[in-house]
């Protein structure tokens, strides 16, 4: 039977996959770069820090970066699993913060259950974010602004507002961050399990390929009977479970907890390690094993900037510049998909 469609029709239907099950030369090429980008773009950093200064890439300075590459690296694989389902959080965070306040008056006469506690409790708050935009349908990006103002005041009342430190059973904590594998404190490697464990949730299971056919297409994932509220629960359930993870490696690191100490800045960092990491903002795209090197890149920025001889002053404006570029070079192009 002759295919009578429209020839217009079918000219603006996406491009299928060819034979050998392989992208068409266009898109597989846009594919391999958002894969290599993050990575380049991070070993091209260290260059520069090795030719500007050397001394940087000792085995003392990669200890420091990878240190604070850890929290930062927590908060973007949660945020990064969020912007995959075409969501944002904002309040991811704030949950860290609120989470090393209460791990800090916690340990002390709980002792290895305050991680449990700690960790039950951030992911319920990620839970219940979940399934209010899942019951109610409130943009995440108000949703989620609104629980990191409720959590930064709760932060300050639970503290005081005063800084917390721990004391008692602190060693059971501290040694996360003491204990080293290849001169890289044991909290980055937590980081590093965590993506390995989430770049194969997406790759290799129902509930992963259901959570980017949420981001790529919502509409065509519930014609899909992909379960849309369980999966919207259970993406914001692991971004408040990946800020429990950052609370260990936050007091771990400080070893005291603060509304205003380590951890109090950690949102702009993650959304952009989270960025720079290759994860799509407009959802349907994230590889949880690049966002290891997005993290890395944005603790280094400042390093380089150090390296290069900016001022203090400067180096927030080289920060700002630079994760702009950055996204801009790791950010897909394909025909059909929509930068948001």
């Amino acid at each position: 039977m002759t295919d009578r469609a429209d020839p217009s029709a079918r000219a603006a239907a996406p491009a299928p996959e060819d034979r050998a099950g392989r992208l068409p030369g266009g898109l597989r090429r846009a594919a391999s770069w958002h894969v290599l980008a993050p990575p380049l773009v991070f070993f091209a950093i260290l260059l520069v820090v090795s030719v500007a200064n050397p001394a940087y890439l000792g085995p003392f300075g990669v200890s420091i970066a990878t240190a604070s590459a850890a929290p930062i690296l927590l908060v973007a694989l949660g945020q990064a699993m969020v912007l995959n389902i075409g969501s944002i959080d904002l309040s991811n965070a704030a949950i860290a913060l609120f989470g090393t306040i209460l791990f800090a008056l916690t340990i002390p006469a709980t002792g290895l259950a305050a991680i449990v506690i700690v960790l039950a409790v951030v992911t319920l708050i990620g839970a219940f974010n979940g399934a209010v935009l899942a019951y109610t349908q409130v943009p995440s990006f108000a949703l989620t602004l609104g629980t990191f103002g409720i959590l930064q005041t709760a932060s300050l009342v639970l503290s005081g507002s005063e800084t917390i430190y721990v004391s008692e059973n602190r060693e059971l904590v501290t040694a996360l961050y003491a204990t080293r594998a290849f001169g890289i404190p044991l909290t980055f490697w937590i980081g590093v399990a965590a993506a390995i464990a989430y770049w194969t949730m997406l790759r290799f299971t129902v509930a992963g390929q259901n959570m980017t056919a949420v981001g790529k297409n919502e509409s065509g994932a519930i014609f899909s009977a992909v379960p849309i509220r369980r999966v919207k629960i259970a993406v914001f359930a692991l971004s408040g479970f990946t800020s429990g993870l950052a609370v260990l490696a936050i007091v771990a690191q400080a070893g005291s907890a603060s509304a205003s100490g380590l951890g109090s800045a950690l949102l702009l960092p993650g959304i952009a390690a989270a960025l720079v990491g290759g994860t799509s903002i407009s959802g349907g795209q994230a590889n949880p094993i690049n966002v290891i090197f997005g993290a890395l890149t944005v603790a280094f920025v400042p390093i380089a900037a150090q390296a290069l001889g900016f001022g203090a002053q400067a180096q927030s404006l080289v920060y700002g510049f630079f994760i702009i570029v950055v996204v801009t070079l790791t950010t897909t192009r394909a025909r059909g998909i929509v930068i948001k």
